[in-house]
């Protein structure tokens, strides 16, 4: 199973999840487009979708990034914690903006640790000296263009 890319699709679900969340929060709220502001619990909504907007800019090339360099079951184990701690953040902002921490120390956190993972990699170019480094054959493949 390629477990980096179906964790970066799952992302990516994850987020149309939070667009619907936010146009089923315009009909019942009565908020009209282009309007962002004027309901508190719309805005809450918003924010969540938007927030998740900013921190996949990140993730995504992190996360393909690190698979390069790193074992994929734990490139995209981060990727679902970073997964859980966005569900976690959703459900704590919506509740009480202030109760937000966990979820997102639970979705920055994997992205802050793929994103070295990633600069360590590239920067050695061959691998963190057997963490999970891949296979001579393996990376040939990955520069070939050939999926594992």
């Amino acid at each position: 199973m390629h477990y980096v890319e179906l964790v970066a699709m799952l992302v990516v679900v994850q987020y149309l999840f939070f667009i619907v969340l936010v146009g089923r929060a315009r009909v019942r709220t009565g908020l009209k487009a282009p309007a962002v502001s004027g309901n508190e619990t719309f805005e809450r909504i918003y924010r969540v979708q938007m927030n998740t907007l900013e921190l996949m800019v990140m993730l995504l090339p992190a996360l393909f990034v690190a698979a390069r360099y790193w074992q994929a079951t734990w490139v995209a184990g981060l990727g679902g914690v970073y997964l859980l701690g966005r569900f976690i953040y959703w459900r704590a902002y919506v509740k009480a903006p202030s109760g937000r921490a966990l979820g997102f120390g639970l979705s920055m956190l994997p992205v802050l640790a793929l994103l070295l993972m990633a600069l360590a990699g590239a920067v050695r170019g061959d691998g963190v000296d057997g963490l999970g480094k891949a296979a001579p054959e393996e990376s040939a493949a990955l520069d070939a263009g050939q999926r594992r």
